[in-house]
């Protein structure tokens, strides 16, 4: 499969093992890009659904500091690809409704061939709050989808 690909990454064991799995799958890595998705506080509590204006007080401040833990992220996600033979530049975006609708946009404006995303994410509450990404990967994406089991 022609690349590139677009590795989803949030610094979790499960997306190390997506970008390990892939690496074994294709015959000869292509270049892509590594994706990482932050949320402003905002969207968080919102989905959540607590509103408390009280804590968005500092809301830039708070959205600065995910949107640059999300870059070092991003980064990391970068060197690990080309350790694994990918030549992958970094891509750090702010999700505007959801995280897995930042994907599918990111993936359609990239023009990628493949989306590679682990099964788990950041925890099961997270999981539990958001919603599953690569389920909803899965169900959405209008592109091929490479879903890795998180590996021991």
């Amino acid at each position: 499969m022609p690349g590139p690909f677009l590795f989803c990454y949030d610094g979790s064991k499960g997306s190390r093992g997506a970008l390990r799995s892939a690496g074994e799958l294709m015959a000869r890595p292509s270049d892509g890009f590594v994706l990482t998705v932050w949320q402003p506080a905002s969207l968080r509590l919102a989905v959540a659904g607590t509103f408390a204006p009280a804590v968005l007080s500092d809301e830039e401040e708070i959205d600065d500091q995910e949107r640059s833990y999300a870059e070092r992220v991003a980064e990391e996600g970068a060197k690990l690809g080309r350790d694994h033979g990918y030549d992958l530049t970094p891509i750090v975006e702010r999700a505007g409704q959801s995280i897995p609708h930042t994907i599918i946009e990111t993936a359609a404006r990239l023009d990628v061939s493949l989306i590679v995303c682990g099964q788990r994410g950041q925890g099961a509450l997270r999981t539990a709050l958001l919603g599953s990404v690569s389920h909803a990967l899965v169900a959405h994406a209008a592109r091929p989808i490479l879903l890795a089991p998180e590996k021991d």
